[in-house]
């Protein structure tokens, strides 16, 4: 794909007119950020028991290496695109992939926990500039026609491939070449990426130069949650009635009030406009999300602890196990764009949330006895295609009746509550795990512990389904001129592509 100038790069040149910079390049770079995120949003989890022992971390205290990431990425996503913006898509790309690289070689080398948990959150901050900012350029890139669906699609598989390969290559990773790797990895792709968008991306003028970004009101929701979840994972060390847990949860309560004051009242580009969420399809779908991205970021987490800390299976094979979800979870996705043709997306989310919250049931009925095949196999099948049933629709769901100018806005604004719906509900059922397993570690308590967290995930599914009840409007299914050129249903085309 040299200089621009492969066959697919010279056949949208056209549409291409006028973007950042050369639409094969452009492409070929995106996609490799793309992989690389959605990679490092699985690869960790299964090298996660490695690195509590090569580090000394403690049993709660290993869930911030999820939490550093989850909330500096979810709180900073929307200041990321208003920044990309502003300052212009390629810099910004740019600076995050190279923020990225960074943080994931100096966390390789971490010594203690405190190094590992800090490269996560500057990974995080790497991955809310990138990620929107790649998403935007792509779009400018490609407007219109056959040609947007391709690179839409190429983006899409780059996505899914990432997160289904990231569990095979974090297990072989951590088994035959370190912990250490987990991090490494990202390391060439975010060089290659540098390399393609360094060629592709013109380095003209920034698109907009209106009004400043919020900086004030992302530094606020940050620390807030990240104070809130902080105060949450410490309940194990002090109880919910004493000084230290209310004076930090009242502290998080008065830094996200200020966070609401300053998007009401600030003079530059807010982070999101308030009244967005009186669209009941936006408050809905994000309120949805959070339940879901809580619930998923605990079921990975407690399943790779499971299959490795009470059945005993190596990272590597751990790794493989986790490939049906991922299969289950495109199998779903596919399913969710046929049914989108006949069913509302309120009906998917539904039927989607039952199926995942049955699958995190079924899941949590495993045994320090238990097998691969009768405890693991058959409820990750369950649960990955219904929540691959839920991704399309409640993207689609999330930006319906929104502006046009407010579309990039609802779409980051559904990334950022998946984020931070898994660093709370981590936090929440990290913390209930821990209280039921006690200070043993025999398999028998680590099971119990690890059988209630993914109840209680299966309990926040219910919990989503009641929200796509009582809140989402009730729609009709998309009828055929909704339907794009390609034959895809409005309900499985990404917000950001809309």
């Amino acid at each position: 794909m040299s200089g621009g100038e492969s066959k697919f790069g010279r056949a949208v040149a056209a549409s291409g007119a006028g973007a950042e910079g050369r639409p094969g390049i452009v492409l070929a770079a995106v996609a490799v950020a793309q992989f690389m995120v959605s990679l490092d949003l699985s690869v960790v989890n299964v090298g996660l028991p490695r690195i509590a022992v090569g580090l000394g971390f403690g049993a709660v205290d290993l869930t911030w290496v999820i939490h550093a990431y989850a909330l500096a990425f979810g709180g900073l996503l929307l200041l990321g695109g208003k920044a990309a913006d502003r300052y212009g898509r390629g810099r910004v790309l740019l600076f995050g992939l190279a923020l990225f690289g960074l943080a994931s070689l100096v966390g390789g080398f971490a010594q203690e926990p405190w190094h590992l948990v800090a490269a996560r959150a500057v990974q995080g901050v790497g991955a809310a500039a990138l990620a929107p900012a790649a998403l935007a350029l792509l779009t400018a890139t490609f407007p219109s026609g056959r040609a947007r669906v391709r690179a839409f699609g190429v983006w899409s598989a780059m996505n899914a491939a990432g997160g289904a390969l990231g569990v095979l290559l974090g297990g072989v990773l951590t088994e035959y070449a370190g912990w250490r790797w987990v991090m490494f990895v990202n390391v060439p792709m975010a060089v290659c990426a540098l390399a393609l968008a360094w060629r592709a991306v013109d380095a003209g003028p920034p698109p907009a130069r209106d009004a400043r970004p919020d900086v004030l009101g992302a530094v606020l929701a940050t620390a807030g949650m990240t104070l809130l979840v902080f105060g949450l994972v410490r309940t194990d060390r002090y109880a919910w009635t004493s000084p230290v847990t209310l004076t930090t949860l009242a502290v998080a309560a008065a830094l996200l009030a200020a966070f609401l004051f300053v998007e009401r009242t600030t003079a530059r580009d807010p982070l999101v406009r308030l009244g967005l969420f009186a669209n009941r399809s936006v408050a809905g779908a994000n309120a949805y999300n959070l339940m879901v991205g809580g619930a998923m970021a605990s079921a990975f987490y407690f399943g790779s602890l499971y299959l490795q800390r009470v059945l005993g299976i190596g990272p590597s094979l751990t790794g493989l196990g986790f490939l049906p979800f991922a299969l289950g979870v495109v199998v779903g996705s596919v399913a969710a764009v046929k049914l989108g043709y006949r069913f509302a997306p309120r009906a998917l989310l539904i039927v989607g949330g039952l199926l995942t919250a049955a699958g995190l049931a079924w899941f949590g009925l495993i045994s320090a006895d238990g097998a691969y095949v009768t405890h693991v196999l058959g409820p990750s099948i369950v649960t990955s295609i219904g929540f691959g049933l839920c991704l399309g629709p409640v993207v689609s769901t999330a930006t319906a009746g929104v502006a046009s100018h407010e579309a990039g806005t609802a779409s980051g604004l559904l990334n950022s509550s998946r984020q931070i719906g898994a660093s709370l509900g981590l936090a929440v059922l990290g913390g209930a795990a821990h209280a039921r397993t006690g200070p043993a570690v025999t398999p028998e308590a680590l099971s119990d512990g690890y059988a209630l967290g993914l109840t209680l995930g299966a309990a926040l599914l219910v919990a989503a389904v009641l929200i796509a009840l009582v809140v989402l409007p009730r729609t009709g299914a998309p009828r055929p001129s909704e339907r794009d050129v390609d034959g895809e249903s409005s309900t499985a085309r990404p917000a950001s592509a809309a």
